[in-house]
């Protein structure tokens, strides 16, 4: 049963004695509509300074002549700074409406506008840069092991620091809009539970959908990752061979197999998604080892990850190279797409399965 003030004042706090006992980030229904609010006037605030004539506007060919694949490659600061400004203020009033529990179709446009804003601000912003900063984080630690030096810290250009700036964002946003759809159906706003509760049935379904889209998830990358070791090994696999002299002379075999390996170390840790040891730390683990996995260590990173690798993949795919001679260096990158989408299910599939009796709801 869902307490009475839980249904009638969305923004109570619970009980003090459960509030002492909690973490903060498991009150995030409280505190993430004020967070989002917070993030939407500050960065509305940025595009009425862009608009002004401030420097640093990070969107548009003029500004970041890597956007040459964004969709908002032809944004000018004079317009795009109005169209943020204008954008945030109608986000940050509606925000404030998320609070009022409306039925209908008020509810439903409600809805609508903060979804597409998490899509927007998710999907639509970042660019393949986004993953290759995360990615080529401990592929620079390995090479530095090896002698050589990929200037990571390079990849960090004002655009892309936005784009992480943005995709914050676009998470606030989608928290902000599922605690107003769990409000509004009167479920739970911390657990999602409604008085129905889930059936045997659906748990069922989430733990065999969760498992294949985790073996889903694990093999999509294998093909890329055969590709690149075998070219650091001097195997021209679906490259020629002259392709594969300038890679060794430019010493990006080294980085293709640096991304293999993280490729890999991701693949077993996405496996932890539906063994044991992913809800609870091994016995060997340093200082946790025994203790129990908070969800949020595996949701977070794997759920970023999904985003970033489904953004990435969709631009592959709509602007692929077919290359014939060079199927190897290519056509492994079709696959992303999938392996985006399969690590993001899986992960909603692990957060669901590790759902304990909520303390809000019962």
């Amino acid at each position: 049963m869902i307490p009475e003030n839980e249904k009638n004042l969305p923004s109570a706090l619970p009980d003090q004695s459960e509030t002492s006992t909690l973490h903060w980030w498991k009150r995030w229904p409280e505190w993430v509509p004020y967070a989002t609010i917070i993030w939407t006037l500050a960065y509305g605030a940025l595009g009425l300074y862009w608009w002004a004539g401030g420097q640093g506007f990070p969107l548009g060919l003029v500004n970041d002549p890597g956007a040459a694949h964004s969709l908002f490659r032809q944004a000018t600061a004079a317009d795009g700074g109005l169209f943020i400004a204008c954008l945030c203020l109608l986000g940050a009033l509606a925000i404030l409406l998320l609070n009022r529990k409306v039925r209908g179709i008020t509810r439903a446009i409600m809805l609508l506008y903060a979804w597409s804003a998490a899509m927007v601000l998710c999907f639509a912003i970042p660019d393949p840069r986004a993953l290759i900063g995360m990615a080529y984080g401990p592929v620079s630690l390995i090479g530095a092991l090896f002698g050589q030096s990929l200037h990571y810290l390079d990849f960090f250009i004002w655009p892309v620091v936005n784009q992480y700036i943005c995709l914050l964002g676009g998470l606030l946003w989608a928290a902000s809009a599922l605690i107003y759809q769990r409000h509004t159906r009167d479920a739970c706003r911390y657990c999602g539970r409604s008085n129905k509760g889930h059936t045997l049935w659906q748990i069922n379904a989430v733990a065999r959908l969760g498992r294949w889209a985790t073996y889903a998830a694990i093999l999509a990358p294998l093909y890329y990752d055969i590709t690149r070791i075998a070219w650091l090994f001097g195997i021209p696999f679906g490259i020629t061979n002259q392709m594969l002299y300038s890679l060794q002379a430019s010493g990006a075999d080294w980085a293709g197999a640096g991304l293999a390996l993280v490729s890999i170390g991701g693949a077993f840790l996405t496996h932890g998604l539906i063994k044991p040891w992913g809800e609870t730390f091994p016995r060997w683990f340093p200082i946790l080892g025994g203790q129990r996995v908070p969800p949020a260590v595996a949701v977070l990173p794997a759920g970023f990850v999904a985003i970033l690798l489904t953004v990435t993949g969709i631009q592959v795919v709509n602007e692929f190279p077919m290359s014939i001679q060079n199927w190897g260096a290519t056509t492994p990158l079709l696959l992303m797409p999938i392996w985006g989408i399969a690590l993001g299910t899986a992960t909603i599939c692990y957060y669901y399965r590790r759902q304990e009796k909520c303390r809000q709801c019962t």
